[in-house]
């Protein structure tokens, strides 16, 4: 048996509970793309580091839920903004409230820092944005002219323009210093969703929920580029950090083009769902997406990912005339002027002080009420190592996390192949992960009769083979290696299978050392017994597809769970859980002993099955076993109500005994920890 690992283009690298509500914003650090900021119906803004489980830090105040967060470009300061219009700024490293803002009559939808200065924008369903100076706690100016909610918001990277985009189609372009719109963009025909000024060039990209990403020549003010292959509304944008292409986000979808002329060089399924905010760290893109108290992170491997090529619109074209045309339309278009001393912050402030005198502006000083709101925000550490590595270094240059951040390691996909002992070495591909359906369970590994039994301290042999000689040997090592106590769902070797059970023992202290012949013989011997397990277990299937191609779920749940065997129920469950509208109050009863077992497996898959089946069901049926227990007694008979009050007393109690095991299990750290913490939260009113 040999081994061929293919590394993954994308994977899901973390998935937590984030709130315990619901979550309705959240934002990445682009600075490191290390932090990441949430906020939630709870009225809380929690920081995060990537690919932690904990919080580092819950930021309170807000009488109201947050639906929009923002990082300032230092990531030394986090904004938030609330339904009821207000914004609170945080000081990350000082651990304190820094300002509240009031202004807006309406949802705070889009917030952004100024590149450097201590200045940052809000826009709001109001259709109003405000520019705030955050050192003097007061509004600088107010821009008017959009219709509908402004979306988003976006600097220039020299800090002289603010582009807005909002749901009445348009994008306006203003400037800052004579405090008025320079241009607008009218080309989408939906709502525009986000905007990014490129690194470098006069150029601004946008997205829409017209499924398309447009991009904008800012000295001509014309549109300079179009796509429309996106599968849906474009949820995010973002230029790489060399300005050499432009990354789009679509539900399950990343997409790269190039621009002078159009083209998308590459298309990634990702499997995030709605992405809500992506950024670029080294070789590798950090993604973001929500759920209900969820967030899910995933990583895109960008070495494995086009972003250059000769692909315009879906028809090639000469690579000489791409070359051409890509070289002119940078040495055409400018660049912007960034300040090199702080002498920038002098004069965005004198602007701020002629703007602040203007009739159109608007100056609020602070008052006992804004103390007040101060005194009632808070910073609670809840992970003080994480929060004295990230936010409290010794100086600037060792801050942590490092923008030279070590890349997230991707999962190895593995491929088996069966190795006929003849001369040629003939390879026979025998299962390739990649092509199995994604309804389907663990590997064959969790069929606990093929397992070979051993002691815990049993050695396990690595073998090494050479395909090249026909007289060739296997030289075993060994080194000692426990069993782990939950097997998971991907791995990279066997699990419970020792090499060395397969191979004699060394005789007469010599090394151990066998033919191919010997060793293979070896092996065969398990394969009749998983021959027997996989036909039995592929009969069974058929008998319950057989079941249910009669139309009857029930009857094929209680088929499934009647041949005691865990992985045909896992089989299911997975098809089942696809589609919420299968579940009835009767398929609960027979589900819910199952999800015991499952909870308490051993097999990660058959874990976080379980777990996707309870929350299904507390989601859908809690209400109606809560309403049907606590309704007084009916007049006269109802049988039909008598049924159902049986059937919800029994999963009521079934419920009881799965929240006991939940809250045993919500301790646990990582992935599981934040299931079952998940769980704990939907089964609170079980007690």
């Amino acid at each position: 048996m040999a081994l061929s690992s293919v590394t993954k283009t994308s994977w899901k690298l973390q998935d937590m509970v984030a709130h315990s509500s619901k979550v309705s914003s959240l934002v990445l650090g682009k600075s490191s793309s290390r932090l990441l900021a949430t906020g939630g119906e709870d009225c809380r803004v929690n920081i995060w580091a990537v690919n932690k489980p904990n919080c580092i830090m819950s930021l309170t105040g807000h009488t109201s839920p947050v639906v929009c967060v923002q990082f300032s470009s230092s990531e030394e300061q986090v904004v938030a903004g609330s339904e009821s219009g207000s914004l609170r700024v945080w000081d990350l490293e000082a651990a304190k409230i820094l300002r509240t803002l009031m202004g807006h009559k309406a949802n705070i939808c889009s917030l952004d820092f100024h590149p450097f200065g201590e200045y940052l924008a809000s826009g709001s369903v109001d259709t109003n944005i405000k520019l705030w100076d955050v050192r003097r706690k007061g509004c600088v100016f107010r821009y008017k002219g959009h219709t509908q909610a402004v979306r988003c918001l976006a600097f220039s990277p020299d800090g002289k323009w603010l582009a807005s985009a909002s749901d009445d189609t348009t994008i306006k372009l203003w400037d800052l210093t004579a405090g008025k719109m320079i241009t607008e963009f009218t080309e989408h025909t939906s709502a525009v969703t986000v905007v990014q000024f490129h690194p470098n060039e006069y150029l601004l990209a946008s997205g829409s929920a017209d499924r398309t990403v447009k991009l904008w020549d800012l000295e001509k003010f014309k549109m300079v580029g179009s796509s429309e292959g996106e599968r849906g509304p474009v949820r995010c944008v973002l230029f790489s950090p060399d300005g050499s292409c432009l990354y789009s986000g679509s539900e399950d979808t990343l997409q790269v083009y190039g621009w002078e002329p159009d083209r998308c060089f590459d298309v990634v399924h990702v499997g995030w769902g709605k992405v809500a905010d992506f950024a670029v760290c080294n070789s590798q893109m950090i993604g973001v997406s929500r759920g209900q108290m969820n967030v899910s992170l995933y990583i895109v491997d960008l070495n494995r990912v086009k972003k250059s090529g000769s692909l315009i619109q879906g028809l090639s074209q000469d690579d000489k005339l791409l070359a051409v045309a890509t070289s002119k339309g940078a040495t055409l278009r400018r660049n912007y002027e960034r300040p090199t001393t702080s002498c920038s912050r002098q004069n965005m402030k004198q602007n701020s002080d002629a703007d602040r005198r203007s009739p159109e502006g608007e100056r609020r000083s602070p008052s006992s009420e804004d103390e007040h709101d101060d005194k009632e925000s808070s910073a609670e550490i809840t992970n003080p190592d994480d929060y004295k590595e990230i936010f409290q270094p010794r100086n600037a240059i060792l801050r942590t996390p490092p923008k030279r951040s070590e890349t997230f390691p991707a999962p190895i996909e593995d491929e088996c192949f069966l190795v006929k002992p003849c001369a040629a070495a003939e390879i026979i591909p025998v299962h390739d992960k990649s092509k199995a359906p994604n309804v389907s369970s663990t590997p064959i590994l969790r069929v606990e009769p093929t397992v070979v039994a051993s002691a815990p301290s049993h050695p396990v042999s690595v073998v090494t083979a050479s395909l090249a000689l026909p007289s060739r040997r296997i030289v075993t090592t060994s080194k000692p290696k426990s069993s782990p106590a939950v097997i998971p769902s991907t791995c990279n070797e066997p699990v419970g299978l020792n090499v060395g059970d397969f191979l004699t023992p060394a005789r007469c202290g010599k090394t151990n050392v066998t033919a191919d012949e010997e060793a293979l013989a070896q092996i065969r011997k398990g394969h009749e017994t998983m021959c027997v397990m996989l036909t039995s277990r592929y009969k069974n299937l058929d008998t319950v597809r057989a079941v249910w191609a009669a139309g009857d779920i029930k009857t094929s749940l209680d088929s499934a769970v009647s041949m005691n065997d865990l992985s045909i129920v896992v089989d299911i469950l997975n098809i089942v859980n696809l589609k919420p509208s299968l579940w009835k109050l009767d398929t609960c009863t027979t589900i819910l002993p199952q999800i015991e077992e499952l909870l308490q497996s051993k097999y990660e898959s058959y874990v976080q099955t379980g777990y996707l089946s309870l929350k299904l069901i507390l989601k859908r049926f809690w209400p109606l076993i809560s309403d049907t227990l606590t309704a007084p007694p009916s007049v006269g008979v109802d049988i039909t109500r008598e049924e159902r009050h049986q059937k919800c007393k029994a999963c009521y109690k079934q419920l009881k005994n799965l929240s006991n095991i939940v809250k045993n299990r919500a301790d646990q750290v990582g992935r599981h920890g934040s299931m079952f913490k998940e769980l704990q939260l939907l089964m609170a009113p079980l007690e």
